[in-house]
């Protein structure tokens, strides 16, 4: 297919997204949202992944085609040269030239065989750096050089990926913020029904955490941060919601150790509710008064950016995307990792001041309408995607 004929509007621009991740979480979600907010008449959109999953379910369910090629993804470890003869890499070209794609969206551990596919098919790549600890190893530095667009989703992902010194210039290597469905996301979202399923009634202060389970999302923090605001004596209720929806065993493990930790506290088995994955987390968000991310670090943090979008005020540790989006003392607290102190005292305040969670949230809102949005993200990949498609 002619690409000057595309750019010049005769025939839509096809895009493939490829993701090892099939659950979703923080990274899926937004690339759902990045999908959803590109412009419909000038886009057509494909996923691949290598198993149905929710994020092929939930790309379906917006008429979008999903295409399955079972593989395993790369490692931090992976080689460049050997990647490029996997059988998967013929397979990913064949699909690209069936389906005529113009260019491909990869995540980290597609991409060693997206993007020799994509160089073979003679069409553009692009991908997402969501990991902070995915420091390339020499052997593969010069793979990452290679002429393919490349995004980091916060400052910290990006430092942590290019090192210091960075192997190479930060410029190839731009931030590029998550983006957030401000529409599904909103202070209009109405939270009652949650608090009615949970017999929570509407003057019962409530604390909510979106987290999948993960060692490092500190949900130990949290249920010794819930014990804390009790001894307030604010008659406090704790939501969780998420899962591991990744299907990792030592998550399930970590899954299984948090609950029993829970369930044998005496305070936590009355005050603290464990959701499991929700599709309505806009509504866990409104019946909630203030959202707290207790995690060791998070690269991006997208529940907490869903929660200002809601206009609620968060109280986060900021190690990481949450230390960048969040402004202290403005949209939210920040607090160092692990201490549950300082969660507590900060929650506490934010629980007996009506007026200030209302302040904070309403500037939240603010400020994801004006930096974190979908649209604002899919308006630069767009402007990359055709800078790209004109180069071929």
């Amino acid at each position: 297919m002619n690409a000057s004929a595309t750019l010049a509007g005769m025939t839509p621009l096809r895009l493939l997204f490829a993701s090892w991740y099939t659950g979703l979480g923080g990274g899926e979600t937004a690339l759902l949202n990045l999908a959803n907010a590109l412009d419909p008449a000038r886009y057509e959109l494909y996923l691949l992944v290598p198993r149905e999953d929710q994020l092929s379910e939930r790309w379906r369910g917006h008429g979008w085609q999903v295409h399955i090629l079972p593989y395993r993804g790369a490692s931090t470890y992976f080689v460049p040269a050997i990647g490029a003869r996997f059988p998967i890499v013929s397979k990913i070209k064949r699909l690209l030239r069936e389906q005529q794609i113009h260019a491909v969206y990869s995540d980290y551990h597609t991409l060693p065989y997206a993007l020799p596919a994509a160089e073979r098919a003679g069409i553009a790549a692009l991908w997402m750096c969501h990991g902070w600890w995915f420091h390339p190893k020499i052997w593969q530095r010069d793979f990452f050089r290679r002429p393919a667009a490349g995004f980091a989703a916060s400052q910290a992902v990006q430092r942590g990926f290019l090192g210091e010194p960075p192997f190479m210039s930060p410029e190839q290597l731009p931030v590029l913020p998550l983006g957030v469905d401000t529409e599904r996301f909103n202070s209009s979202v109405d939270g009652t029904t949650v608090r009615a399923e949970l017999g929570i009634a509407s003057d019962v202060p409530l604390v909510a955490m979106l987290a999948r389970f993960q060692t490092v999302k500190g949900h130990d923090v949290f249920q010794a941060m819930a014990k804390q605001v009790g001894e307030h004596s604010l008659q406090a209720r704790f939501i969780v919601a998420g899962d591991n929806v990744h299907g990792v065993s030592a998550d399930d493990a970590y899954k299984a150790r948090i609950l029993a930790a829970a369930q044998a506290d005496p305070y936590l088995r009355e005050h603290l509710t464990y959701l499991g994955f929700r599709d309505d987390v806009e509504r866990v968000i409104a019946a909630a008064d203030v959202v707290v991310c207790t995690s060791e670090f998070e690269s991006y943090g997208m529940a907490v950016l869903e929660a200002n979008a809601c206009g609620k005020p968060v109280v986060s540790t900021r190690r990481g995307g949450p230390g960048e989006t969040i402004l202290d003392g403005e949209t939210g607290y920040l607090v160092n990792a692990g201490d549950s102190d300082a969660l507590a005292q900060k929650v506490v305040t934010l629980l007996r001041d009506p007026a200030l969670r209302q302040r904070m949230g309403a500037a939240g809102r603010k400020r994801v309408e004006e930096h974190y949005s979908a649209l604002a993200m899919a308006r630069v990949f767009s402007q990359t995607v055709e800078r790209l498609v004109a180069q071929d």
